[in-house]
């Protein structure tokens, strides 16, 4: 079966903003604006609950207070910043309570997604599997943190890559937006002081468990995988450690 195309929703210009925020060269100025907040979000460069204010943000990105808005107002949607009311802007906190639930969440769907795919998938998804991990594999012999963004990158196609012999968009859409969500936590776990941790060999397990066959190790070696990310955040969150 063909794959169906996603669909991507983008909010409209407001009607009180300048001619350039609707038209083509404006949306590029928000897609823009949105990737440089939204990965100084998943840095921690713009802090968890840091107030967003738009007149002093817009030198610093180069743009508009109206293309500034737009782009933010993405990020609502992608639950990566929050409004209250009055108090206008803010980035979404972390908090431990909240990563266990997106870890439990993840758990859940993404297992009964990598059984399905192990039993759909064909010759192409085996093939598109092995160049995911390969290249993945690059980055991580070791894993640095100066390297976290390009490894992010990367670390996302081996898991959109492991699911991809089930066709089933709605599941894939979810966890697009999980994996959003977990980024911080990851970007995070990767810094912290005590993380001696192989991602390595959580990947090769994962991988050679799924081309193997074998459901069962490949659903357990998957599940510690992620588990062990959340673990490792909330036990520094607990002791108040710096991001």
């Amino acid at each position: 079966m063909a794959k169906r195309p996603f669909l991507s929703v983008v909010p409209a210009g407001r009607d009180d903003e300048p001619g350039d925020v609707r038209d083509g060269a404006g949306r590029t100025l928000i897609e823009r604006a949105y990737a440089q907040l939204r990965d100084d979000i998943m840095s921690c460069q713009l802090a968890p609950d840091e107030k967003l204010r738009v007149e002093h943000l817009k030198a610093r990105y180069g743009v508009s207070a109206g293309t500034l808005r737009e782009a933010i107002t993405r990020l609502v949607s992608d639950a990566l910043v929050v409004t209250e009311g009055q108090r206008g802007f803010h980035v979404a906190p972390i908090a431990v309570d909240d990563l266990m639930d997106l870890t439990r969440l993840r758990v859940h769907i993404e297992i009964d997604a990598l059984r399905q795919s192990m039993r759909e998938g064909g010759t192409v998804w085996r093939e598109q599997l092995h160049a995911a991990y390969a290249e993945l594999s690059k980055w991580e012999q070791p894993l640095r943190p100066d390297h976290a963004k390009s490894w992010e990158r990367l670390n996302s196609a081996f898991h959109a890559a492991l699911l991809a012999g089930h066709d089933s968009p709605w599941t894939l859409r979810l966890l697009r937006t999980l994996a959003r969500h977990g980024e911080r936590y990851r970007r995070y776990a990767i810094n912290l002081p005590a993380n001696r941790r192989d991602v390595h060999a959580e990947h090769r397990e994962i991988y050679e468990s799924t081309i193997a066959g074998n459901e069962l190790r490949a659903s357990l070696a998957l599940e510690s995988h992620i588990r062990l990310t959340a673990e490792l955040v909330a036990q520094a969150l607990s002791e108040r450690q710096p991001a």
